[in-house]
């Protein structure tokens, strides 16, 4: 008698052979650029027609500083943890990290894409999840501290009081209390939920000691972190003065940074729609017309979303395919 062997089929729990995941992988950021860029194409069409009547030198230094972002996100990743991080790719997985924070939920796509940087390049998960909190901490803190400085020194640079209604501010106080009792109420009751955050948070205090231990991660740590965001508000206030707004430059850099910090908890893909919303307010409130404010607004957006949104995207996806992430 002879023995006939038969066809084995995939192991389960496995993808098929024949499926290119890593492939797909790559080709999907390419997709969702190109749907979010179908979805917005009036927002685009304007937006670059508002470049073209624009002084170009301001343009270009605007480029220019938001280039400077990505070498201070850099920065700012290296600093948060002790171990080493390999610089080249360090930086190329920043520029691809904006574009997936501009597909995604506000801060997701960056995150992922760092952890999964930090992870391949041998730290444990915990400790990357660790750092990634640090890294938000401190962008947070010094993003608010500014603002804060900022409005202490130029007390006048915003007035919101023609723009939002008087009795805007309780109803937002009593949103985040409720949110905060909330969160305490399931931490109190939900055991597993309590002792997972008491483990990582041992495990950030941890890192954040250690960090500190030695003063260049502490200096890349927080250093970059303050030069994020005043890289942020030099672009717009650059992009400010190519179309001739006029709000002097410290006021429209305290208007981009309160407009920002109003919308962190707004969860759309890279704050499209509610950045652009509330950023055109703040420069109306900082004394800028209407109609300036929006094409300040949209020309700032088109450089630093949407011009390198297909690049980073191929970044992405080139990095993907390395197994860099």
């Amino acid at each position: 008698m002879t023995a006939v062997q038969l066809p084995q089929g995939p192991t389960p729990g496995r993808f098929p052979r024949r499926v290119p995941v890593r492939q797909i992988l790559c080709l999907l950021p390419l997709l969702l650029v190109t749907v979010i860029a179908v979805q917005h194409r009036d927002v685009l069409a304007e937006g670059f027609g508002h470049l073209r009547s624009a002084e170009w030198p301001w343009l270009l230094a605007a480029a220019g500083a938001t280039c400077l972002t990505w070498v201070a996100a850099a920065f700012t990743r290296q600093g948060a943890v002790v171990d080493r991080l390999p610089r080249r790719r360090l930086l190329a997985t920043q520029f691809a990290a904006g574009s997936a924070n501009h597909l995604l939920p506000t801060g997701l796509g960056a995150g992922a894409v760092n952890l999964r940087f930090m992870t391949v390049c041998g730290i444990p998960l915990a400790r990357s999840s660790a750092a990634l909190a640090l890294y938000l901490l401190a962008e947070s803190v010094t993003r608010v501290g500014l603002l804060l400085a900022l409005l202490l020194a130029f007390p006048d640079a915003l007035r919101f009081g023609s723009l939002l209604p008087d009795d805007a501010m309780g109803p937002l106080l009593l949103t985040i209390g409720a949110l905060a009792v909330v969160a305490a109420l399931v931490l109190a009751f939900v055991r597993r939920l309590r002792t997972t955050a008491v483990s990582f948070l041992r495990t950030a205090l941890g890192e954040l000691r250690s960090v500190h231990t030695r003063p260049s991660r502490a200096l890349a740590l927080w250093g970059g972190s303050l030069a994020f965001p005043a890289l942020q508000a030099a672009g717009l206030v650059l992009v400010g003065l190519s179309l001739g707004l006029p709000v002097p430059p410290v006021h429209m850099a305290v208007a981009y940074l309160a407009a920002t910090v109003a919308v962190a908890l707004v969860p759309t893909p890279g704050g499209l729609g509610s950045v652009e919303a509330a950023l055109v307010v703040a420069l109306v409130a900082a004394g800028g017309p209407v109609a300036v404010a929006t094409a300040v607004v949209l020309a700032y957006r088109i450089i630093t979303v949407w011009l390198p949104l297909l690049p980073g995207a191929l970044t992405l996806g080139a990095l993907v395919r390395l197994k860099v992430i």
